[in-house]
Order: structure tokens, then sequence, then C-alpha cells
């Protein structure tokens, strides 16, 4: 029988099996329940989603269009066959190199499998008036995902330090760390090659062309920016700069839109808050009531300084701004310093669309704009 079990030959009824009332399911017996395991969560294809950068400079990134402009007259045709036209097999890494390609604007795919060159290749390779090559290669690096959000975070400042960079670079543009160098060369090399960065003193600056008809319309930038901070209807930004002129003027020529721009209140001592008490008193008073400051520190201002100083023990998030940079303190160099231009025919609208900018990140990245010395110490 089937239910019966054999031992040394014998035939022995099976036991009647106990019954456990109340029971959890899969408890033996002795044994106290198993917690129950909380389920994992399932990954999201946002958060494995990887920063989708282009893999190549923006001039490697001409290759393929190159190619298909010197041996195809410019048509369209097929991923194998423009790897042809290289004279290599596609692959994996052609594949690459042509999703690079689209990402700065240079190939469009009309068809799945199919690519083409677009009026932005045309432009760089075969220009028709002065400065046209220069103008694609510029739109370009504005139209590649991350490397235009780097451009236009640090437009018309120094870069960082590196270590302050690969920071930035990691915590605010989610650049994995296994990546940095690989990324830093290829934007490096984009911006060169558009000739928005130059050096100056050692340091490389970024160069503005947000009003030359390039650069993204900046209120979407402030919007976005908007979004991830929050701001009171009674918060202030006090700006701390030189009351003679023509520096004097910057406040309500420069400053107070800016801050207007940015959603705060903008206080200046002369004009909001002198009275018959003390200067420095109401000075403090307005620093320490202040959620962010601006410093014009153009002309090495001694007053500016030590209100800067006072900023800075309190703790207080500084947009510093200078029009040379042989005027900005050597200690404060590694935050990030806003560098203006009179000369430039833009170069109010510019930088009243920057401070507005600076001021919202910095809210949002504190550690951007605090004297890293003295909050290092707290």
């Amino acid at each position: 029988m089937a239910d019966e079990i054999s031992v040394e030959g014998e035939v022995r009824e099976p036991k009647a099996k106990k019954i456990v009332k109340n029971k959890p399911e899969g408890v033996s017996k002795g044994k106290k329940p198993r917690a129950k395991r909380k389920a994992t969560p399932k990954t999201t294809s946002r958060q494995t989603t990887k920063v989708q950068y282009p893999k190549h400079s923006v001039e490697s990134a001409l290759r393929i269009p190159r190619a298909i402009l010197e041996q195809n007259a410019g048509k369209e045709c097929s991923e194998a066959e423009a790897a042809g036209f290289l004279g290599v097999r596609l692959s994996g890494s052609i594949g690459v190199e042509i999703s690079s390609a689209r990402k700065y604007g240079f190939l469009e795919r009309p068809s799945p499998g199919r690519v083409s060159i677009t009026e932005l290749s045309k432009k760089v390779l075969r220009p028709q008036r002065p400065n046209e090559k220069l103008e694609a290669l510029r739109q370009a690096v504005l139209n590649a995902p991350v490397i235009s959000d780097v451009y236009r975070h640090y437009r018309g400042e120094n870069l960082p330090d590196q270590q302050f960079f690969d920071n930035a670079l990691v915590d605010n543009f989610k650049i994995p760390v296994t990546s940095l160098s690989e990324f830093k060369e290829i934007f490096s090399a984009s911006l060169k090659s558009a000739e928005l960065l130059e050096e100056h003193g050692g340091k490389f600056r970024v160069i503005d062309v947000a009003q030359q008809g390039l650069a993204a319309d900046p209120r979407d930038t402030l919007r976005k920016l908007g979004k991830a901070v929050s701001i009171g209807d009674n918060d202030a930004c006090f700006v701390v700069m030189p009351f003679a002129l023509p520096l004097g003027d910057h406040y309500h020529l420069i400053y107070e839109p800016a801050i207007k721009k940015a959603g705060l209140k903008a206080i200046r001592a002369d004009d909001d808050i002198f009275a018959t008490g003390k200067i420095i008193d109401q000075v403090w008073s307005g620093i320490n009531g202040a959620k962010v400051l601006v410093a014009e520190l153009t002309s090495r201002n001694p007053n500016v300084f030590y209100e800067l100083g006072l900023a800075h023990a309190l703790h207080k998030p500084v947009v510093l701004v200078s029009a040379n940079e042989e005027d900005v303190p050597f200690d404060v160099r590694h935050i990030r310093v806003i560098y203006y231009d009179i000369h430039d025919p833009f170069w109010g609208e510019k930088l009243i669309n920057k401070v507005a900018e600076n001021i919202l990140s910095a809210l949002r990245n504190p550690e951007e704009a605090i004297f890293e010395g003295i909050r290092s110490r707290t």
C-alpha cells in the first residue's frame, strides 16, 4: 500500500497526522513564527537610468556626419552604410557614436535604422558666412544633455577647483563617480572647440553667450530652480556693495531687478535700514535677517569686505560678483564668483539673469556659497 511504510520487512500502519490548530502556515513545532520579510521594492527604470550625456566631444561627434556629407553627398542612409563610409562595420561603438551625434543635433533618425545629417552639421562642416561654424558649434554644446546644464550653471564664472567641481558634478548633475574623468574630458574639449572656455590666471572661465540668441530662455532656468527652493513673502536678500558711483548705481539697475526675479525682497543698508541708530548695528541686523546675500567685490571696498566677513561668520550663503578677478580675495576664490564685463553690450541683462539664478542656486545648494573654512570648523 502506498500509505504503508516498510521497516525491516514489517508493515506498519502510518501514524495519524497531528492537526495543529491556529498555527501559522510554514511554522515548525517549537519554533517561533518567522517575521514577514518586507517586500523589496522593485528598481524602477528611472532609478537605473544613466545620465545621458554624449560620450564623444563635439568635434569627435562630427566624424560620421562628415563621412555622410563627403561620401554620400549628405543624403539619408542606413546606419550600416554610415559605418561603411568610415571603413568599418556597424557595431556597438558606432551606435554610441551615432547617439552622441544625435545628442549634439548633428544627426537625426528619419526612420528606424537610418540616419541623416542636419542643417546644424552643414553649418559646421560647410559654413557659408563668417562665424557660422563657431555659432553652430556653440549651439551643439547647448543642445547636448548634461553638458549644456553644466555650461549654463557656470557660465560667466571660473570653473571650481577639482574637488569642488567633482562634488558638484556628482551631487548636482548626478554624474557617476566612475564617469567623472570621462565627462570632464568631453565637457572641456567641447567647450574649447566652441570657444566657450578661456584661461584666466591659471583658471578656466566659462564664456556667457546667453544674450546672443544661443542659450535657452533664462526664465526656464529660473522656473526650474525656483521649484527646488522655498521662499517666503518676507524673505530678503541683503546687498553688500559700495555706495559711491558708478558701482552704487548697480543696486537699482542690476541687483534689485535680479533679486526681484528670484522672488526675494532686496535690501541695502543706505536705502532700506539706515536710520538714527548705529549703521553697523543695522548692517548686522540686515545680514543676520537675510536669507541670502549678494556681494559686489569690484574695487576692493573695505566696508564690503568687513560685511562679507560678518556674513560668512553667520554662515550665510553669499553670491559673489566682480568685474575684476584681482578684486576677489584669494581666500574666497574657491566659492562661486560671477564675473562680468561692462564692455559687453549685453552685460547688464546677462548679470541680472545670472545673479537671479545664483541666488536660487545658493539657496538650493548652500555649500556652493558658504565659506568652507568657517563652515568646516563649526
